[in-house]
Order: C-alpha cells, then sequence, then structure tokens
C-alpha cells in the first residue's frame, strides 16, 4: 500500500533536540495535581521543547503552586472561578504559538508528533484541527474513537490530509490558534463533557478542515473505572441536547432529539440531564443559529453511517 508522504510525520531515526516555536502545549486541570506533575514533565522533555502552559481551573488542592514549585518552567495561569472546558481558550489565548496542542492531565503526545503536526499545518493553510491517534494506558491499545474516526464518510477536500472529521477529542488534538480563536472556542455553559462537537461545527461552518492523522500519535492514561460519575453523564446529556438545537434545522434536531432519548438510559441521571438541558431552553433559544448547508450535509452523512452500522448488528 502506497501512503502520501505528508502522512509520514515521524521519521525512524530518534527527532532531533531542536526547539519548534511553532507549537505549543496548553493543558486545562482541575484538583489532579498529583498526576500532573507526573505528565507535564513529559510536555517539557518533548525535542519540540513547546512553551507549556497549564491553565489551573480554580483547583483546590494546591495545584497551582505545587506546579510552580517542582515545574518551572511550566507557564502557570490561574483562574479564580472554573471555567471548565472553556479555560482551553485561556491558554491558547495567552500562548501565542501559531499552534496548539491541547491534553487533558493524563495524556501527551509523542516525541516528533508536535512538529510532524506542524509541518502539516503549513503545507495545508485550510486545516484547523489535527486529531491524533489516541492510545489507552499501559498496554497502548488503540481508542475505540480512533477506529470510528478512521471510517468517516466525510468527502475528503482537494489535498486534504487524514480522515476528514466534524469534531475531535480535545485531550489528544493540535488546533490552528487562529482557526480556534476565531470560532469563539469552548462555550463556556458546556463545562467538560462533550463540549468539543460545538467548536468543530463552529470550524466546519467557517470553511475550516479537520482530520484524524493516524501517524500522528498521543497517549492518554486515564484513571483505572473506578466509582460512577453520574454528574459527568447529565452534563453530557445535556450537551448533546444543546448542540443539537443549537445549529441543526428544527426537522433534524427533533428527529435527533427522537433518537438520542431512545438510546440514553432509562434512569434517574438520564432524567436530570434532561433537566439541565430544559433549563437551558431561553440560552439556546437566544443563541441559536443554524449551520450552513454544507455542515448539515456532512451530520447526515454521519448519522446515516452510524444508523446503518447499529443496523447491521443485528442482521
Amino acid at each position: 500500500m502506497t501512503v502520501r508522504d505528508d502522512l509520514h510525520p515521524t521519521p525512524t531515526a530518534e527527532p532531533p533536540v531542536t526547539a519548534d516555536p511553532r507549537v505549543g502545549v496548553v493543558v486545562a486541570s482541575k484538583d489532579r495535581r498529583d498526576v500532573l506533575l507526573r505528565t507535564l514533565p513529559r510536555h517539557l522533555a518533548l525535542p519540540e521543547r513547546p512553551r507549556v502552559v497549564l491553565v489551573d481551573d480554580a483547583s483546590g488542592d494546591g495545584t497551582a503552586d505545587a506546579v510552580a514549585g517542582e515545574l518551572p518552567d511550566v507557564e502557570v495561569l490561574r483562574l479564580s472561578r472554573s471555567r471548565g472546558g472553556a479555560a482551553r481558550n485561556v491558554g491558547t489565548a495567552a500562548i501565542g504559538t501559531d499552534y496548539v496542542a491541547f491534553c487533558d492531565d493524563d495524556s501527551w503526545f509523542d516525541p516528533g508528533a508536535l512538529r510532524a503536526a506542524a509541518d502539516l499545518f503549513d503545507r495545508h493553510p485550510r486545516l484547523a484541527v489535527i486529531n491524533a491517534r489516541i492510545l489507552v494506558g499501559e498496554e497502548e491499545r488503540l481508542d475505540a474513537i480512533c477506529e470510528e474516526m478512521a471510517r468517516s464518510p466525510l468527502p475528503r477536500a482537494p489535498g486534504q490530509p487524514g480522515h476528514p472529521l466534524l469534531s475531535f477529542v480535545a485531550c489528544a488534538v493540535v488546533v490552528r490558534r487562529e482557526a480556534f480563536l476565531g470560532s469563539g472556542g469552548f462555550h463556556e455553559r458546556f463545562g467538560v463533557g462533550g463540549e468539543e462537537e460545538l467548536v468543530g461545527w463552529e470550524l466546519a461552518a467557517r470553511g475550516w478542515q479537520m482530520s484524524y492523522v493516524p501517524e500522528i500519535v498521543a497517549h492518554h492514561h486515564p484513571p483505572r473505572a473506578g466509582a460512577p460519575r453520574p454528574q459527568r453523564r447529565e452534563i453530557g446529556i445535556r450537551n448533546t441536547l444543546w448542540t443539537t438545537w443549537l445549529r441543526r434545522p428544527v426537522r433534524a434536531a427533533a428527529a435527533r432529539t427522537a433518537r438520542d432519548l431512545r438510546r440514553f438510559p432509562a434512569d434517574l441521571v438520564t432524567v436530570r440531564g434532561l433537566a439541565r438541558a430544559v433549563a437551558g431552553i431561553p440560552f439556546v433559544l437566544r443563541e441559536r443559529r443554524t449551520s450552513p448547508a454544507h455542515v448539515e450535509h456532512q451530520r447526515r452523512l454521519l448519522e446515516d453511517q452510524q444508523l446503518s452500522s447499529r443496523s447491521r448488528r443485528y442482521l
């Protein structure tokens, strides 16, 4: 199989230790001090020598002081109130590099991956987002979302690298700073949980491209499954419904909502998530703006694929 040259970002030899001023790393975190003290040094040790900005999202565990004391090369921005996913907006505005890698407190990129992403951005001026291949845990298993992204049915623009996307995974992505900030970034009302989709739709509406490029690799070591986090699921349900009604035509939004209501578990968490969504109706009506037709077309392609995949499971 022939692989295009611009999709071979990582050389076989050890990457040169040469600073690359084009790309920086933004990590937004809340109350994860010990994890950060283990993972932030991984960003500092990359051969690209990126500028690393930690946005402390109003932590109560001494995160900011601990990082500032033990890792002076990390720039720490302290928020007085929690902003969830929108804390990344603060870091992106402050960092000043052309391209910005978003990492969670438990994720990081391979050596050479940031330079490779910057090279792709330089060669493709309409490319706004590069989602990396995500290897999960010590066993480095491929994240299932990557398999889904690799099957994307979206049409590839002329010369576009990788697999076209309409959204992304914020723990392992590199963005074009100009495009991200121009789209408005992450919405403050969304917190954490499915906040990426609205950003992706906004970027697509402005004509930007997004791609899954599996040759660029990131690692994600989330905590082992522990106690359930019902509040996170509540927020995810709310954000899914909000995103749908903020940007989709009424008939499409109603159809998507009906499908979602059938697939949500019939439990108290779902009820609370729906209550959160209903409470935001005034906000949704105030900010509702239907996406351009080409974005809705892409959404329908993705939905058709998802529905077809679910149908085949029962054949």
